[in-house]
């Protein structure tokens, strides 16, 4: 018999890794925007959306890899409670970082305000109307959504520490190459 796999892929760790950079930029971007007035916050908001589609983008090719190689298990022991509540939420990231740049393109699209990705090309609009209202209420949700990818990254950063420092099981080396494994 095979022995389970103990890491995640290059590809994983890497799409993995990039996402959650882009997702810090994206609330330092926000915050910056929120911070500043004229062409300056313009600008945050314009790196804002190309992050958000690339976000888009590699969640997709992030989720057809996952699709094609399976989860490695959870270490023997792990309560149901907690198998659930980490299934649970790497679902709902997934979800998240779908949920969040098409409401972004979305709001984008209804109120017919171009997205450059950084200055190469424009993203395509969707064919879709209903100016400021619609985009109004896709931003509604698109804020919205913003709060439960907060308390995500809290419950996974909190997860990988238990696992670290309590459980002593391994999970965190799976994902950072520079931890190194626990006998």
């Amino acid at each position: 018999m095979a022995e389970p796999r103990n890491r995640y892929s290059a590809v994983s760790l890497t799409l993995h890794w990039i996402i959650a950079l882009a997702v810090v930029a994206q609330i330092l971007l926000i915050m910056a925007h929120d911070a500043t007035e004229g062409a300056l916050s313009r600008e945050f908001t314009q790196t804002h959306k190309a992050v958000g589609v690339t976000i888009l983008v590699l969640t997709l090719a992030r989720l057809v890899w996952r699709l094609a190689h399976p989860l490695i298990a959870l270490p023997s022991g792990t309560p149901t409670w907690e198998r659930i509540l980490s299934r649970g939420t790497q679902f709902l990231f997934y979800a998240v970082l779908l949920i969040m740049p098409l409401t972004g393109w979305l709001a984008s699209s209804a109120a017919g305000r171009d997205i450059s990705w950084f200055g190469l090309f424009q993203w395509p609009l969707l064919p879709i109307g209903g100016g400021r209202e619609a985009a109004g209420q896709f931003m509604d949700v698109h804020e919205i959504v913003a709060k439960l990818l907060y308390v995500l990254i809290f419950l996974h950063v909190a997860g990988a520490l238990k696992h670290q420092f309590i459980n002593r099981d391994n999970v965190l080396h799976r994902m950072i190459p520079l931890i190194p494994r626990r006998p």
